[in-house]
Protein backbone atom coordinates (compact mmCIF):
# COMPACT_ATOMS: atom_id res chain seq x y z
CA UNK A 1 0.00 0.00 0.00
CA UNK A 2 1.32 3.45 -0.92
CA UNK A 3 0.49 6.82 0.59
CA UNK A 4 -0.67 10.05 -0.98
CA UNK A 5 2.37 11.77 0.49
CA UNK A 6 4.72 9.35 -1.27
CA UNK A 7 2.97 9.97 -4.58
CA UNK A 8 3.00 13.75 -4.29
CA UNK A 9 6.63 13.89 -3.18
CA UNK A 10 7.81 12.04 -6.28
CA UNK A 11 9.09 9.13 -4.19
CA UNK A 12 7.18 6.64 -6.35
CA UNK A 13 8.70 7.69 -9.67
CA UNK A 14 9.10 4.68 -11.96
CA UNK A 15 6.82 2.28 -10.07
CA UNK A 16 4.94 -0.31 -12.08
CA UNK A 17 2.23 -0.94 -9.47
CA UNK A 18 0.46 1.74 -7.45
CA UNK A 19 -2.03 1.04 -4.65
CA UNK A 20 -3.67 3.89 -2.74
CA UNK A 21 -6.61 3.79 -0.34
CA UNK A 22 -7.06 7.22 1.28
CA UNK A 23 -10.75 8.14 0.95
CA UNK A 24 -9.98 9.66 -2.43
CA UNK A 25 -12.83 11.54 -4.12
CA UNK A 26 -10.76 12.25 -7.23
CA UNK A 27 -7.72 10.70 -8.83
CA UNK A 28 -4.52 12.57 -7.84
CA UNK A 29 -3.01 14.39 -10.82
CA UNK A 30 0.44 13.11 -9.81
CA UNK A 31 -0.52 9.64 -11.04
CA UNK A 32 -0.05 10.96 -14.58
CA UNK A 33 3.63 11.50 -13.82
CA UNK A 34 3.92 7.69 -13.80
CA UNK A 35 2.82 7.39 -17.42
CA UNK A 36 6.13 5.87 -18.52
CA UNK A 37 6.07 3.04 -15.98
CA UNK A 38 2.66 2.35 -14.40
CA UNK A 39 1.13 -1.01 -15.38
CA UNK A 40 -1.17 -1.77 -12.42
CA UNK A 41 -3.34 0.87 -10.70
CA UNK A 42 -5.28 -0.12 -7.58
CA UNK A 43 -7.59 2.58 -6.19
CA UNK A 44 -10.02 0.23 -4.46
CA UNK A 45 -11.68 1.22 -1.17
CA UNK A 46 -11.99 4.94 -1.84
CA UNK A 47 -14.85 7.35 -2.57
CA UNK A 48 -14.34 7.71 -6.33
CA UNK A 49 -17.26 8.17 -8.70
CA UNK A 50 -15.37 9.18 -11.87
CA UNK A 51 -11.99 9.01 -13.55
CA UNK A 52 -10.34 11.87 -15.51
CA UNK A 53 -10.02 11.74 -19.29
CA UNK A 54 -6.27 12.12 -18.80
CA UNK A 55 -6.12 8.51 -17.58
CA UNK A 56 -5.64 7.53 -21.22
CA UNK A 57 -2.16 9.06 -20.99
CA UNK A 58 -1.07 6.01 -18.98
CA UNK A 59 0.03 4.15 -22.09
CA UNK A 60 1.47 1.16 -20.22
CA UNK A 61 -1.54 0.62 -17.97
CA UNK A 62 -2.63 -3.04 -18.17
CA UNK A 63 -4.71 -3.48 -15.02
CA UNK A 64 -7.01 -1.25 -12.99
CA UNK A 65 -8.77 -2.15 -9.74
CA UNK A 66 -11.42 0.22 -8.39
CA UNK A 67 -13.63 -1.95 -6.22
CA UNK A 68 -15.61 -0.57 -3.28
CA UNK A 69 -16.02 2.94 -4.64
CA UNK A 70 -19.05 4.98 -5.77
CA UNK A 71 -19.07 4.56 -9.54
CA UNK A 72 -22.53 4.54 -11.14
CA UNK A 73 -21.24 3.80 -14.64
CA UNK A 74 -18.09 2.29 -16.03
CA UNK A 75 -15.83 5.25 -16.97
CA UNK A 76 -15.65 5.64 -20.73
CA UNK A 77 -12.01 6.72 -20.54
CA UNK A 78 -11.14 3.06 -19.89
CA UNK A 79 -11.99 2.31 -23.49
CA UNK A 80 -9.25 4.73 -24.57
CA UNK A 81 -6.53 2.95 -22.61
CA UNK A 82 -4.89 1.11 -25.46
CA UNK A 83 -3.09 -1.57 -23.40
CA UNK A 84 -5.67 -2.09 -20.66
CA UNK A 85 -6.47 -5.82 -20.31
CA UNK A 86 -8.02 -6.22 -16.86
CA UNK A 87 -10.76 -4.17 -15.19
CA UNK A 88 -12.01 -4.80 -11.64
CA UNK A 89 -14.92 -2.63 -10.43
CA UNK A 90 -16.51 -4.97 -7.88
CA UNK A 91 -19.02 -3.63 -5.31
CA UNK A 92 -19.78 -0.23 -6.75
CA UNK A 93 -23.18 1.11 -7.82
CA UNK A 94 -22.74 0.64 -11.56
CA UNK A 95 -26.04 0.63 -13.44
CA UNK A 96 -24.86 0.96 -17.02
CA UNK A 97 -21.95 0.35 -19.35
CA UNK A 98 -21.37 2.00 -22.68
CA UNK A 99 -19.65 -0.15 -25.25
CA UNK A 100 -17.05 2.58 -25.67
CA UNK A 101 -15.90 1.98 -22.06
CA UNK A 102 -14.53 -1.46 -22.98
CA UNK A 103 -10.87 -1.29 -24.07
CA UNK A 104 -9.86 -3.13 -27.26
CA UNK A 105 -7.48 -5.56 -25.49
CA UNK A 106 -9.89 -6.50 -22.68
CA UNK A 107 -9.23 -10.01 -21.29
CA UNK A 108 -10.67 -9.91 -17.78
CA UNK A 109 -13.71 -7.93 -16.59
CA UNK A 110 -15.01 -8.07 -13.01
CA UNK A 111 -18.26 -6.24 -12.22
CA UNK A 112 -19.53 -8.42 -9.38
CA UNK A 113 -22.02 -6.91 -6.92
CA UNK A 114 -23.25 -3.89 -8.86
CA UNK A 115 -26.65 -2.85 -10.25
CA UNK A 116 -26.33 -3.76 -13.92
CA UNK A 117 -29.54 -4.40 -15.85
CA UNK A 118 -27.77 -5.20 -19.10
CA UNK A 119 -24.40 -5.64 -20.77
CA UNK A 120 -23.61 -3.74 -23.98
CA UNK A 121 -23.71 -5.55 -27.32
CA UNK A 122 -20.18 -4.28 -27.93
CA UNK A 123 -18.85 -6.83 -25.46
CA UNK A 124 -19.08 -9.36 -28.27
CA UNK A 125 -16.46 -7.35 -30.18
CA UNK A 126 -13.84 -7.89 -27.45
CA UNK A 127 -12.39 -10.98 -29.07
CA UNK A 128 -9.67 -11.47 -26.43
CA UNK A 129 -12.10 -11.67 -23.48
CA UNK A 130 -11.28 -14.72 -21.34
CA UNK A 131 -12.86 -13.99 -17.96
CA UNK A 132 -16.18 -12.26 -17.20
CA UNK A 133 -17.53 -11.96 -13.66
CA UNK A 134 -20.94 -10.30 -13.34
CA UNK A 135 -22.53 -12.20 -10.44
CA UNK A 136 -24.74 -10.22 -8.08
CA UNK A 137 -26.29 -7.81 -10.55
CA UNK A 138 -29.78 -7.40 -12.06
CA UNK A 139 -29.18 -8.88 -15.49
CA UNK A 140 -32.35 -10.17 -17.15
CA UNK A 141 -30.60 -11.46 -20.25
CA UNK A 142 -27.17 -11.72 -21.80
CA UNK A 143 -26.42 -10.07 -25.15
CA UNK A 144 -26.47 -12.48 -28.08
CA UNK A 145 -23.15 -10.98 -29.11
CA UNK A 146 -21.46 -12.91 -26.27
CA UNK A 147 -21.57 -15.88 -28.62
CA UNK A 148 -18.76 -14.14 -30.54
CA UNK A 149 -16.45 -14.19 -27.50
CA UNK A 150 -14.86 -17.44 -28.58
CA UNK A 151 -11.93 -17.10 -26.16
CA UNK A 152 -14.18 -16.80 -23.10
CA UNK A 153 -13.14 -19.45 -20.57
CA UNK A 154 -14.63 -18.38 -17.22
CA UNK A 155 -18.09 -16.86 -16.76
CA UNK A 156 -19.88 -15.95 -13.52
CA UNK A 157 -23.55 -15.01 -14.02
CA UNK A 158 -24.98 -16.24 -10.70
CA UNK A 159 -27.28 -14.16 -8.51
CA UNK A 160 -28.95 -12.23 -11.34
CA UNK A 161 -32.47 -12.06 -12.80
CA UNK A 162 -32.03 -14.34 -15.82
CA UNK A 163 -35.41 -15.91 -16.50
CA UNK A 164 -34.23 -18.27 -19.21
CA UNK A 165 -31.04 -20.25 -19.60
CA UNK A 166 -28.78 -18.19 -21.89
CA UNK A 167 -28.25 -21.08 -24.27
CA UNK A 168 -26.13 -19.08 -26.72
CA UNK A 169 -23.22 -19.08 -24.27
CA UNK A 170 -23.35 -22.85 -23.73
CA UNK A 171 -21.75 -23.46 -27.14
CA UNK A 172 -18.73 -21.24 -26.54
CA UNK A 173 -15.79 -23.43 -27.61
CA UNK A 174 -13.45 -22.61 -24.68
CA UNK A 175 -15.90 -22.06 -21.83
CA UNK A 176 -14.76 -24.27 -18.94
CA UNK A 177 -15.73 -22.59 -15.66
CA UNK A 178 -19.39 -21.52 -15.46
CA UNK A 179 -21.50 -20.45 -12.46
CA UNK A 180 -25.20 -19.68 -12.94
CA UNK A 181 -27.02 -20.48 -9.65
CA UNK A 182 -29.37 -17.99 -8.05
CA UNK A 183 -31.28 -17.01 -11.20
CA UNK A 184 -35.02 -17.52 -11.80
CA UNK A 185 -34.29 -20.14 -14.48
CA UNK A 186 -32.18 -22.22 -12.06
CA UNK A 187 -34.15 -22.17 -8.81
CA UNK A 188 -36.24 -25.35 -9.06
CA UNK A 189 -36.41 -27.46 -5.90
CA UNK A 190 -34.42 -30.66 -5.70
CA UNK A 191 -34.58 -33.65 -3.41
CA UNK A 192 -31.20 -34.71 -2.17
CA UNK A 193 -29.11 -35.72 0.85
CA UNK A 194 -29.30 -33.47 3.87
CA UNK A 195 -27.56 -33.10 7.22
CA UNK A 196 -28.88 -32.16 10.68
CA UNK A 197 -29.42 -28.57 11.76
CA UNK A 198 -27.48 -27.33 14.79
CA UNK A 199 -27.39 -24.01 16.62
CA UNK A 200 -24.41 -21.68 16.30
CA UNK A 201 -24.42 -21.44 20.09
CA UNK A 202 -23.71 -25.17 20.40
CA UNK A 203 -20.04 -24.90 19.48
CA UNK A 204 -17.03 -22.63 19.98
CA UNK A 205 -14.81 -21.44 17.14
CA UNK A 206 -11.05 -21.61 17.59
CA UNK A 207 -8.23 -20.84 15.18
CA UNK A 208 -8.90 -19.92 11.56
CA UNK A 209 -7.91 -22.68 9.15
CA UNK A 210 -8.50 -20.77 5.93
CA UNK A 211 -10.80 -18.39 4.12
CA UNK A 212 -11.98 -17.57 0.65
CA UNK A 213 -14.45 -15.43 -1.23
CA UNK A 214 -17.51 -16.94 0.42
CA UNK A 215 -16.52 -17.62 4.00
CA UNK A 216 -14.10 -18.31 6.82
CA UNK A 217 -13.22 -21.86 7.93
CA UNK A 218 -12.27 -22.36 11.58
CA UNK A 219 -11.52 -25.27 13.85
CA UNK A 220 -14.30 -25.75 16.42
CA UNK A 221 -15.40 -27.90 19.35
CA UNK A 222 -18.81 -28.66 20.86
CA UNK A 223 -19.77 -26.90 24.04
CA UNK A 224 -21.37 -30.11 25.27
CA UNK A 225 -20.68 -33.74 24.29
CA UNK A 226 -22.34 -34.81 21.03
CA UNK A 227 -22.90 -38.50 20.51
CA UNK A 228 -23.26 -38.35 16.72
CA UNK A 229 -20.36 -36.00 15.92
CA UNK A 230 -16.62 -35.87 16.53
CA UNK A 231 -15.58 -33.47 19.30
CA UNK A 232 -13.31 -31.47 16.95
CA UNK A 233 -14.49 -30.37 13.52
CA UNK A 234 -14.35 -27.51 11.02
CA UNK A 235 -16.95 -24.78 10.49
CA UNK A 236 -17.32 -22.68 7.37
CA UNK A 237 -19.19 -19.51 8.28
CA UNK A 238 -20.49 -17.88 5.12
CA UNK A 239 -20.02 -14.14 4.80
CA UNK A 240 -21.79 -11.40 2.88
CA UNK A 241 -24.82 -11.44 0.64
CA UNK A 242 -23.05 -12.17 -2.62
CA UNK A 243 -19.55 -13.28 -3.63
CA UNK A 244 -17.71 -13.30 -6.95
CA UNK A 245 -19.32 -16.71 -7.55
CA UNK A 246 -22.89 -16.05 -6.34
CA UNK A 247 -25.05 -16.47 -3.22
CA UNK A 248 -23.56 -18.38 -0.24
CA UNK A 249 -26.90 -20.16 0.27
CA UNK A 250 -26.63 -21.69 -3.21
CA UNK A 251 -23.15 -22.92 -2.34
CA UNK A 252 -24.51 -24.63 0.77
CA UNK A 253 -27.37 -26.26 -1.16
CA UNK A 254 -25.08 -27.61 -3.87
CA UNK A 255 -22.56 -28.88 -1.36
CA UNK A 256 -25.27 -30.79 0.51
CA UNK A 257 -26.87 -32.14 -2.67
CA UNK A 258 -23.73 -33.93 -3.84
CA UNK A 259 -23.63 -35.96 -0.60
CA UNK A 260 -20.68 -38.11 0.45
CA UNK A 261 -17.72 -39.25 -1.59
CA UNK A 262 -14.29 -40.51 -0.44
CA UNK A 263 -12.55 -37.58 -2.14
CA UNK A 264 -14.89 -34.83 -0.93
CA UNK A 265 -14.69 -33.07 2.43
CA UNK A 266 -17.48 -34.64 4.48
CA UNK A 267 -20.43 -32.44 5.51
CA UNK A 268 -21.70 -33.18 9.03
CA UNK A 269 -24.33 -30.54 9.87
CA UNK A 270 -25.54 -27.07 8.97
CA UNK A 271 -26.47 -23.81 10.69
CA UNK A 272 -29.34 -21.86 9.17
CA UNK A 273 -30.11 -18.85 11.36
CA UNK A 274 -31.08 -15.28 10.59
CA UNK A 275 -27.59 -14.02 11.32
CA UNK A 276 -25.53 -17.15 10.69
CA UNK A 277 -25.27 -19.53 7.74
CA UNK A 278 -22.62 -22.19 8.24
CA UNK A 279 -21.52 -25.67 7.25
CA UNK A 280 -20.10 -28.15 9.80
CA UNK A 281 -17.44 -30.38 8.21
CA UNK A 282 -14.93 -33.04 9.14
CA UNK A 283 -11.46 -31.77 9.96
CA UNK A 284 -8.96 -32.32 7.19
CA UNK A 285 -5.86 -34.23 8.36
CA UNK A 286 -2.89 -31.86 8.87
CA UNK A 287 -0.70 -33.71 6.35
CA UNK A 288 -2.88 -32.52 3.46
CA UNK A 289 -1.73 -29.46 1.52
CA UNK A 290 -2.87 -27.45 -1.49
CA UNK A 291 -2.22 -29.08 -4.84
CA UNK A 292 -2.10 -25.79 -6.74
CA UNK A 293 -2.29 -22.03 -6.44
CA UNK A 294 -4.99 -19.75 -7.92
CA UNK A 295 -4.53 -18.22 -11.38
CA UNK A 296 -2.27 -15.17 -11.51
CA UNK A 297 -2.94 -11.90 -13.30
CA UNK A 298 -0.94 -13.19 -16.25
CA UNK A 299 -2.23 -16.78 -16.36
CA UNK A 300 -5.80 -15.39 -16.10
CA UNK A 301 -7.78 -18.64 -15.99
CA UNK A 302 -5.14 -21.32 -15.44
CA UNK A 303 -3.77 -22.54 -12.13
CA UNK A 304 -0.27 -21.71 -11.02
CA UNK A 305 2.11 -23.87 -8.98
CA UNK A 306 4.99 -23.19 -6.57
CA UNK A 307 8.46 -22.95 -8.03
CA UNK A 308 10.18 -26.36 -8.32
CA UNK A 309 6.92 -28.19 -7.58
CA UNK A 310 6.66 -31.54 -9.32
CA UNK A 311 4.70 -34.78 -9.25
CA UNK A 312 5.68 -38.26 -10.35
CA UNK A 313 3.83 -39.98 -13.16
CA UNK A 314 2.30 -42.35 -10.61
CA UNK A 315 1.06 -39.42 -8.50
CA UNK A 316 -0.45 -37.67 -11.53
CA UNK A 317 -2.21 -40.88 -12.59
CA UNK A 318 -3.62 -41.45 -9.10
CA UNK A 319 -4.84 -37.86 -8.74
CA UNK A 320 -6.36 -38.00 -12.23
CA UNK A 321 -8.29 -41.15 -11.37
CA UNK A 322 -9.65 -39.59 -8.18
CA UNK A 323 -10.64 -36.19 -9.62
CA UNK A 324 -12.35 -37.94 -12.53
CA UNK A 325 -14.34 -40.02 -10.04
CA UNK A 326 -15.31 -36.80 -8.21
CA UNK A 327 -16.45 -35.26 -11.50
CA UNK A 328 -18.62 -38.27 -12.31
CA UNK A 329 -20.12 -38.24 -8.81
CA UNK A 330 -21.01 -34.54 -8.99
CA UNK A 331 -22.70 -34.86 -12.35
CA UNK A 332 -24.57 -37.98 -11.29
CA UNK A 333 -26.20 -35.59 -8.81
CA UNK A 334 -26.65 -33.01 -11.61
CA UNK A 335 -24.30 -30.50 -10.03
CA UNK A 336 -21.81 -28.48 -12.10
CA UNK A 337 -18.85 -27.52 -9.91
CA UNK A 338 -17.90 -24.45 -11.93
CA UNK A 339 -14.49 -24.11 -10.25
CA UNK A 340 -12.75 -27.39 -10.96
CA UNK A 341 -9.17 -26.41 -10.20
CA UNK A 342 -6.06 -27.80 -8.54
CA UNK A 343 -6.11 -24.88 -6.09
CA UNK A 344 -9.41 -26.24 -4.73
CA UNK A 345 -7.78 -29.62 -4.15
CA UNK A 346 -5.78 -30.92 -1.18
CA UNK A 347 -3.43 -33.89 -1.38
CA UNK A 348 -1.11 -35.92 0.85
CA UNK A 349 2.21 -37.69 0.32
CA UNK A 350 0.42 -40.75 -1.06
CA UNK A 351 -1.44 -38.60 -3.64
CA UNK A 352 -4.79 -39.06 -1.94
CA UNK A 353 -6.98 -36.00 -2.62
CA UNK A 354 -9.79 -34.10 -0.95
CA UNK A 355 -11.74 -31.75 -3.18
CA UNK A 356 -14.02 -28.90 -2.11
CA UNK A 357 -15.10 -25.25 -2.41
CA UNK A 358 -18.58 -25.24 -3.93
CA UNK A 359 -18.85 -21.45 -4.21
CA UNK A 360 -19.37 -21.59 -7.98
CA UNK A 361 -21.43 -24.79 -8.03
CA UNK A 362 -24.78 -24.82 -9.84
CA UNK A 363 -27.53 -27.43 -9.80
CA UNK A 364 -28.88 -28.09 -13.30
CA UNK A 365 -31.60 -30.73 -12.92
CA UNK A 366 -34.24 -28.17 -13.99
CA UNK A 367 -32.72 -27.67 -17.46
CA UNK A 368 -33.59 -29.55 -20.65
CA UNK A 369 -31.68 -32.70 -21.48
CA UNK A 370 -29.78 -30.93 -24.27
CA UNK A 371 -28.82 -28.06 -21.95
CA UNK A 372 -27.71 -30.51 -19.28
CA UNK A 373 -25.39 -32.23 -21.74
CA UNK A 374 -23.81 -28.89 -22.62
CA UNK A 375 -23.32 -27.97 -18.95
CA UNK A 376 -21.61 -31.31 -18.35
CA UNK A 377 -19.36 -30.73 -21.39
CA UNK A 378 -18.32 -27.31 -20.04
CA UNK A 379 -17.36 -28.75 -16.65
CA UNK A 380 -15.56 -31.62 -18.38
CA UNK A 381 -13.46 -29.05 -20.24
CA UNK A 382 -12.31 -27.75 -16.85
CA UNK A 383 -11.46 -31.31 -15.83
CA UNK A 384 -9.31 -31.58 -18.94
CA UNK A 385 -7.43 -28.40 -18.05
CA UNK A 386 -6.94 -29.70 -14.50
CA UNK A 387 -5.34 -32.89 -15.82
CA UNK A 388 -3.28 -31.05 -18.46
CA UNK A 389 -1.86 -28.72 -15.81
CA UNK A 390 -0.72 -31.68 -13.70
CA UNK A 391 0.83 -33.45 -16.67
CA UNK A 392 2.76 -30.32 -17.61
CA UNK A 393 4.55 -30.11 -14.26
Amino acid sequence: MHTLAQLKSGELAGVKRLQISANLTSLPAEILSLADSLEILDVSNNQLCSLPDELSQLKKLKIIFASNNRFRSLPEVLGQCENLEMIGFKSNQIKQICGSALPPKLRWLTLTDNRLDALPDAIGQRSQLQKLLVAGNRLQQLPLSLAHCTHLELLRISANQLKQCPEHILDLPKLAWLAFAGNPFSTADSEGPSVPFVASSSYTLHRVLGQGASGVISKATWNAPQQDFPHEFAVKVFKGQVTSDGYPRDELRACLKVGDHPNLVKSLAQVNEADCLALIMSLIPPNYKNLGLPPSLSSCTRDTFPANFSLSTAQVDKITTQITAVFEHLHAQQVCHGDLYAHNTLFDEAANILFGDFGAASMYHMLSKAQQEKIRAIDRRALGHFIDDLQSL
